[in-house]
């Protein structure tokens, strides 16, 4: 396993600048009694609507800098997210890309890949069957496999990020980031450790894969189902995921579903942000007591005067649940 630094982490900075949009913040409100001060990162505004455009530009980028960008292209299998930054970021780079999603993956997504040149395939109903048919594209075609988060070029632009979160808040002392594989977390604590700050990594209590890898000591294949698991639903987490948990200044939280459904219609209602319920994962940690993010769900609870920023990772959404439902 390569272990993800901080110089790799600065390199793919340096990499992506210009290609990539740099992360908007915005202040929110004190986190309940303690408080806590709580800044939003809408890394939903970044290209194709995610986080991933970051790992997706700083894959190819490497890549034709080596000079092994085949013309084949490049494949990935993603949820949905991971492989519409592959198709973007290959557009832009006249790279061909076939992208492998499960028949569940949202409609919208679907056809967004589509809008960026894609072949898509669909194939199977979970992230695991539209991976073993990527991998058997690429040993077939010579097509050059990316990974929508297990992949050291992928997880360090990820990690971009912090970086720019860190220049905008002085003295942030923690970041909350969503987990499915780990590819966001492991970047992101990679850069956190470097300046010091804790990176606490919020899962569903039903697509648990980092926490079950901690829990065995080593990365294990985990059931899937949640509301938010088109985008968090990866079966087992990355090695180098596992590896970051168990650094100092890391922490593992679980929400509920129920949680994430609140906290993605508080977005909405409070600030008209249409995020995924993956975005919302990370800040329904950040609960009030009592409200879903249950203290035995492992939900985080910020010190007085703690400076907290939780990633909004994405915007690759159906918003009519939003606009139809009643309020909470």
């Amino acid at each position: 396993m390569h272990t993800l630094t901080y110089a790799d982490v600065k390199a793919a900075g340096d990499r992506i600048a210009g290609h990539v949009r740099p992360v908007a913040l915005t202040p929110a409100e004190p986190l309940g009694r303690a408080g806590a001060t709580l800044h939003l990162a809408l890394e939903l505004m970044q290209h194709t609507g995610s986080f991933k455009a970051r790992g997706a530009q700083n894959f190819l980028l490497a890549h034709r800098e080596e000079g092994t960008l085949p013309a084949a292209g490049v494949t990935i299998a993603s949820g949905g997210n991971a492989g519409l930054a592959c198709a973007w970021a290959a557009r832009s780079q006249g790279v061909r890309a076939t992208v492998f999603l499960p028949v569940t993956a949202p409609k919208v997504k679907v056809e967004r890949l589509r809008g960026y040149g894609a072949d898509v395939r669909l194939t199977g109903t979970e992230y695991a069957e539209a991976l073993a048919a990527c991998e058997a594209f690429s040993a077939e075609t010579g097509a050059l496999a990316s990974h929508a988060y297990d992949h050291p070029l992928i997880a360090a632009g990820a990690g971009t990020l912090l970086e720019e979160i860190h220049r905008q808040v002085p003295g942030l002392d923690t970041v909350v980031v969503a987990v499915g594989g780990g590819g966001l977390f492991a970047g992101v604590a990679a850069a956190a450790r470097h300046h010091g700050i804790r990176t606490v990594a919020v899962e569903p209590e039903n697509c648990r894969a980092l926490d079950a890898a901690v829990r065995a000591g080593h990365p294990v294949d985990v059931p899937v189902d949640s509301v938010a698991a088109d985008s968090l639903g990866a079966r087992r987490a990355s090695a180098a995921a596992l590896w970051a948990a168990r650094q100092d200044g890391a922490r593992t939280a679980l929400v509920a579903d129920d949680a994430i459904v609140r906290a993605r219609r508080a977005l909405w209602d409070d600030r008209r942000l249409a995020v995924e319920h993956a975005a919302a994962t990370a800040l329904a940690a950040l609960a009030p007591e009592g409200d879903a993010a249950r203290p035995d769900a492992g939900g985080y609870r910020p010190a007085p005067g703690e400076r907290v920023c939780v990633v909004l990772c994405g915007a690759n959404t159906d918003p009519s649940d939003l606009m139809d439902a009643p309020a909470v």
